[in-house]
């Protein structure tokens, strides 16, 4: 709530004249019974003239109210509009300062529905507030003060309806409360279950897992509806329940009033606008439990944003500006590292060095701890234990913009983002110029297939870059990698989709133009590393082994394990 408040600060002048519309309208809502009294009364006394001039006021006080009405709608609707845009930016923004960790913890689905749909039920939250939030206590409060003081002998009756009332909005609103966090919780799978299913459509469909995924999907689907339906039978007992007690307060002040009449006949002009009032206070609660009802969903919402904005990142980046340039050299000093939740260590005990420009493979069997390393060396994850160095500095001494520049990692699975082709190479370096992209994608066997697009560079990338293949992804991706002149360049099977030739040819210009670069080749096959400088071989998690090919086909028995599974033409040539 805090940070929602200093949100609408930003916007002080609206929220005020807001606030001050608001007033306005609710005062010309309590005048009118007064004013209708008054007329009834000249009625009763015969004073036209003064039924005139009163109801010229009546009409006057009902416009000034009504124009109030439509300047507050305005000017709350321009500063929940506001608000809502800069919480959803600065929600975007703090998520984009997250450790992948964050990431996962939180869930992809999860930020999604939080950004958009928690976001818009702030928004509402601040149109209510500065509509109704503040117009119904205000109203409440007048119109309570002044029906008592219309007819201070109903006193009883006034208290016994709003008793009643704040009874049903207790047990009603009691029981909803607990539905409104599940309606949410059962939203973010929703939407993550949706998005799994059409990212993963091809698998589906090539598994004919089709009547799985809608059973998955109509499970929860089904639970959403089972408590929004639980919430909208409360609601439907709630509005006839607050229209019994009013319609009964009603009936019995009539009855009072019409024994008070044969008294005092000046009672009259007086029950009209005490029934107004009635009518005020009960519409008040009324309207002020729908709000609560509302209001207790954003407040919800409200707090899942405030998890976001106040959660702070896994890794924090240091401030201080190096005083030297870094070069391309990699230490691992005994690190360990194991993912949150796990019981085993993914790396255990790591220590390696790579002086700048050397070539490095690192090899293994599936979950042996590759993509970990590699992970660790770009600061995706902090180790658990122990140091890594890049350049002889420590990567938690490292600022963020220097670590990113220095290093870069090409994954295997290529993601693209919808834009153009340039768009995408220069995330890899924002500025770079045409030139700079042409010698990248030349290097990564991309300019072929570039060049024969209509607009070459600034061809369109569809989502998740569907218009491209596998190959071709990846090759755009290998551009993007290296058109920043990373010192350290990381491979992760980034070449698993090339054909033996396109691989060979990235490999061979690799070596030719970033020589002075540190490269690290992650691989599943052993010809993608046979030349390299130096080959790191991991088991479950241990580096067993450091040597070249040679070296390891007589000292390693899990290399040549790997190696024998694998000979053949592919090996013997590059070999």
């Amino acid at each position: 709530m805090k940070f929602l408040i200093q949100q609408m600060k930003k916007f002080r002048l609206f929220t005020v004249l807001s606030i001050v519309l608001t007033s306005i309208m609710v005062g010309s809502q309590l005048w009118q019974p007064k004013l209708l009294q008054q007329v009834l009364e000249a009625i009763v006394n015969d004073k036209l003239d003064d039924i005139y001039s009163i109801g010229v006021i009546l009409i006057g006080v009902a416009g000034v109210g009504l124009i109030a009405g439509i300047l507050n709608t305005i000017t709350s609707a321009k500063v929940a509009q506001e608000v809502g845009a800069n919480l959803r930016e600065e929600s975007f923004r703090k998520i984009q300062t997250f450790s992948y960790s964050n990431i996962e913890r939180f869930s992809t689905g999860n930020l999604v529905v939080r950004l958009t749909n928690d976001i818009t039920q702030v928004q509402n939250l601040v149109m209510l507030a500065l509509q109704s939030l503040i117009r119904i206590p205000i109203l409440f409060i007048g119109s309570f003060i002044l029906a008592m003081y219309t007819l201070p002998q109903l006193w009883w009756i006034i208290i016994l309806l709003v008793v009643l009332v704040f009874i049903i909005v207790f047990f009603t609103f009691g029981a909803m409360g607990k539905h409104f966090a599940k309606i949410q919780g059962f939203l973010d799978r929703v939407n993550g279950i949706a998005k799994e299913n059409l990212a993963g459509m091809r698998v589906v469909k090539s598994f004919v897992q089709e009547e799985n995924e809608e059973k998955r999907f109509t499970d929860v689907s089904e639970s959403l509806t089972y408590h929004t339906i639980k919430v909208g039978n409360l609601f439907s007992i709630m509005i006839p329940a607050f229209m019994f007690v009013s319609n009964i307060a009603v009936v019995t002040s009539i009855f009072f009033v019409g024994t008070m009449v044969k008294s005092d006949p000046a009672v009259i002009g007086a029950v009209a606008s005490f029934m107004s009032y009635l009518t005020q206070i009960m519409m008040a609660i009324i309207i002020g439990g729908m709000l609560m009802m509302m209001s207790s969903r954003a407040i919800i919402s409200l707090k899942r944003i405030s998890e976001i904005l106040e959660t702070k990142s896994d890794i924090e980046y240091s401030a201080t500006p190096l005083k030297k340039e870094l070069d391309g050299s990699v230490t691992f000093e005994h690190v360990s590292f194991k993912y949150e939740n796990d019981d085993d260590a993914a790396l255990k005990d790591i220590s390696f060095s790579v002086k700048p420009g050397e070539l490095v493979g690192i090899v293994g069997a599936t979950g042996s701890g590759k993509s970990t390393l590699a992970q660790l060396m770009t600061r995706l994850y902090d180790p658990s234990e122990g140091e890594i160095l890049i350049g002889g500095v420590p990567l938690k001494e490292i600022p963020k913009d220097t670590l990113r520049h220095t290093i870069s990692l090409v994954l295997q699975r290529a993601v693209l983002f919808s834009g153009t082709i340039a768009d995408n190479i220069r995330q890899g370096k924002q500025n770079a110029s045409l030139e700079e992209m042409e010698h990248a994608s030349a290097i990564a066997q991309a300019k072929e297939f570039i060049d024969r697009q209509d607009n070459r560079y600034d061809a369109m990338v569809e989502e998740r870059g569907l218009n491209f293949s596998g190959g071709q992804k990846q090759r755009l991706s290998i551009t993007r990698g290296i058109v920043g002149e990373p010192k350290v360049l990381i491979l992760d099977d980034s070449t698993s989709a090339l054909d033996a030739k396109s691989e060979k040819l990235v490999k061979e210009a690799l070596n030719q133009e970033l020589d002075d670069t540190t490269t690290f080749i992650i691989a599943q096959k052993i010809s993608s590393v046979i030349q390299a400088d130096k080959i790191l071989v991991l088991d479950q998690g241990k580096l067993v082994q450091v040597g070249t090919h040679k070296e390891l086909l007589q000292t390693s028995a899990i290399y040549q394990e790997i190696y024998e599974t694998q000979k053949g033409k592919e090996v013997a040539v590059n070999e």
